[in-house]
């Protein structure tokens, strides 16, 4: 983003026009990001609540009054109960390196509190993906103009990854053909050559038989499985099972359809499949991300420019998270909970010994992004609970607590930034001063380690040794990127190969155990199912563990029709919303409109329900009401509301999440959300 500035004051906010990828293009989500900065609602001061847990009402204090509170109250924590009564609840917040997933870790570590396990958003991917074919960034994003067969699988591109929709609208105009394959036909689906639709859960089952036709009939590339995978002969087997016509039982996909598609996509080279985060969101989840990574090597995909698997180029990025998590801080033996079971561990549910005493959160908004919301609101309203809210505004998880604090935007602060999208590393310089008394998340951390009287080195550096410690400059990726050649440009490319030449594993060389594409996994059957210690402030303890199948296979949703809950929900996230960030700011309401549910017009109509009309939508485990979206758009059986609204805004004080369930799909601990069953009905 570019910021013009007059007189202290951000007054302009753009795109980088010549940055290559995203083209001085900006999202909704964050086109008017000058608007959030200077809202009339922004937290500016640190405040005390006055009244009951829940009502918004607070009283402005100073931030040694707020910070001596907070430290007073940990310590007395630690004293009653251990330092396990305390828990930090974060994820991403602006997503920058220092300021983001990994921010408060340090402190945290050194404090003993409760491991948070942070398990929103591709953990179950990143599991599956690095048993089959390592921690690789796969395909750069640019060379998807030379792909010729695009499957864009659960992502709703146009929406989500918008700055590659034009590189694979420019292999479309060469001719690439286009597949998506989602239960709705969303805004990328509308523009594709071949919209597939999907029942919710059984993607696995679709990749599986794409295996059995491809091996059946003879469209593997023969010579890249022979020197670049291992188990072939056993997948042979296993997939022997899945047939197109078991597959369309599944699937509602017909078997010849299916046929089709994995004929395509072998004999269409280079073949090319962009995954998004909803592939993990059911119980099958990793097992199905583990199918979908097989496929490129068993066709030879990868041998081509423009062909294999996009997951997250994220992995290009020498990030050096070691010094931003400091694992070494931690005490052995300190108990992890994810943040799924929140609502459950602040009721008393999990019967945790010592109980949840102390709450931070930071970077996130539990309220909104957690399952089980009922019981979240009823956990964070109990009065011996303490609870410290960091954020840009009040918050529905910020209405509980008893200090908030005020958070810088991206405009205010320092930062530097891998990408989820591209291989482009950014720096991140401050426009404008912060407004009010806000503070970035490391100058808070900073602040309440001075307070706690921690002395490690970690926690008295600078922005400026933070940003050098925070990659491995030495690293080939960054040969002539450094610090100070990043403030000349804003900007720079990894230092790998054009996106015109660059094919990473033409050769094999996947960074996995066998140098392979691991059919046969052996990170599956050394070290079961686990969270990546990324996502769980560096610990590695208390992992799953247990026996994984080292061979994909296929985990049918658990949430089925035969329940007396006949629909199945998914929450995708929103067009306008970036999670639950913006969820508040006018410009974006209106662009996503009321919380809505889509509706097929068969379902609709057996349940008297008409278009515009508010409903109910319920299970055993809460209800929300949203506003009824009739359309052909969904697959009949399906029903959809995008996560991200407010609870605040809505109609009974209710979201989506308020119906989702906390269980865990099958590897890194990911979310369900996809896997869940409802009831609609006329309100």
């Amino acid at each position: 983003m570019l910021v013009t500035v007059s007189d202290g004051r951000a007054v302009e906010l753009r795109g980088d026009p010549d940055h290559p990828f995203t083209r001085g293009g900006l999202c909704v989500k964050v086109n008017n990001y000058i608007d959030k900065v200077y809202s009339p609602d922004r937290l500016l001061y640190p405040m005390r609540r006055t009244g009951p847990k829940g009502s918004g009402r607070f009283g402005r204090i100073s931030w040694d009054e707020a910070l001596d509170e907070i430290v007073s109250r940990f310590r007395s924590a630690i004293a009653e109960h251990g330092p396990e009564s305390i828990m930090p609840v974060s994820y991403l917040g602006t997503e920058g390196v220092l300021n983001g997933l990994n921010v408060g870790d340090p402190f945290f570590n050194k404090l003993g509190a409760t491991i948070s396990e942070r398990t929103y958003c591709d953990s179950g991917s990143c599991t599956a993906y690095a048993m089959t074919i390592g921690a690789t960034a796969g395909v750069d994003p640019e060379s998807l103009v030379h792909s010729r067969y695009i499957i864009i699988w659960a992502c709703n591109m146009v929406s989500t990854n918008l700055h590659l929709w034009p590189v694979v609208a420019e292999a479309q105009r060469r001719g690439a053909k286009v597949v998506v394959i989602d239960p709705v036909r969303h805004r990328t689906a509308k523009r594709a050559d071949w919209y597939i639709p999907i029942r919710p859960g059984t993607d696995g089952a679709l990749a599986l038989a794409m295996m059995n036709v491809i091996i059946t009939e003879g469209l593997t590339d023969e010579a890249y499985v022979r020197d670049h995978t291992v188990g072939y002969a056993e997948l042979v087997e296993r997939v022997r099972q899945y047939t197109p016509e078991w597959a369309a039982g599944e699937t509602g996909i017909p078997a010849e359809d299916i046929r089709t598609l994995a004929r395509e996509y072998a004999g269409t080279q280079p073949s090319m499949i962009r995954i998004g985060v909803a592939i993990e969101r059911h119980a099958g989840g990793g097992q199905t991300v583990r199918a979908i990574a097989c496929l490129p090597a068993l066709v030879g995909a990868w041998r081509r420019v423009g062909g294999g698997l996009l997951q997250l180029p994220l992995w290009a990025f020498p990030v050096n998270f070691g010094a931003l998590m400091h694992p070494e801080l931690l005490t052995p033996g300190t108990r992890v909970v994810n943040q799924f079971l929140l609502g459950r561990a602040l009721t008393g549910e999990m019967a945790l010994d010592p109980p949840i005493t102390a709450l931070m959160v930071y970077n996130s908004n539990p309220m909104v992004v957690c399952p089980e919301q009922g019981k979240l609101a009823a956990g964070l309203a109990r009065e011996d609970l303490f609870t410290v809210v960091s954020d840009h505004f009040l918050t529905d998880t910020a209405r509980y607590a008893d200090i908030v604090l005020p958070a810088t935007t991206q405009l205010e602060q320092h930062d530097i930034m891998f990408s989820w999208g591209h291989f482009y590393l950014s720096l991140n310089t401050p426009a404008v001063a912060p407004l009010g008394e806000a503070v970035s998340n490391t100058e808070l951390f900073r602040r309440l380690a001075a307070g706690m009287g921690f002395t490690e080195e970690c926690f008295t550096r600078t922005d400026e040794e933070m940003l050098a410690e925070s990659f491995d400059w030495s690293a080939p990726a960054l040969e002539g990127i450094t610090l100070e050649s990043l403030r000349r440009t804003g900007w720079a490319r990894l230092n790998l190969p054009s996106a015109d030449e660059y094919a990473p594993h033409a050769n094999g060389g996947f960074p996995t155990p066998s140098g392979k594409t691991e059919f046969a996994s052996s990170v599956a059957a050394e070290a079961g199912n686990f969270v990546l210690p990324l996502f769980r402030q560096g610990s590695n303890e208390f992992q799953a563990g247990g026996v994984v199948d080292p061979l994909p296979h296929y985990v049918p949703p658990r949430e089925t029709a035969d329940s007396a809950y006949r629909l199945n929900l998914i929450s995708p996230k929103s067009h306008a919303y970036l999670n639950s960030s913006a969820g508040d700011q006018p410009a974006q309401r209106r662009v996503q409109g009321e919380q809505a549910v889509t509706i097929h017009p068969q379902d609709a109509a057996e349940r008297g329900i008409a278009d515009g009309q508010y409903v109910r939508v319920f299970n055993d485990r809460g209800q929300f009401v949203a506003l009824a979206r009739v359309s052909d758009e969904i697959a009949t059986g399906v029903v959809m509301s995008p996560m991200g609204a407010w609870a605040k805004n809505a109609k009974d004080g209710s979201t989506v999440n308020a119906v989702n369930p906390f269980a865990f799909a099958d590897l890194g601990n990911a979310p369900t959300f996809s896997d869940t069953r409802v009831e609609v009905e006329a309100v």
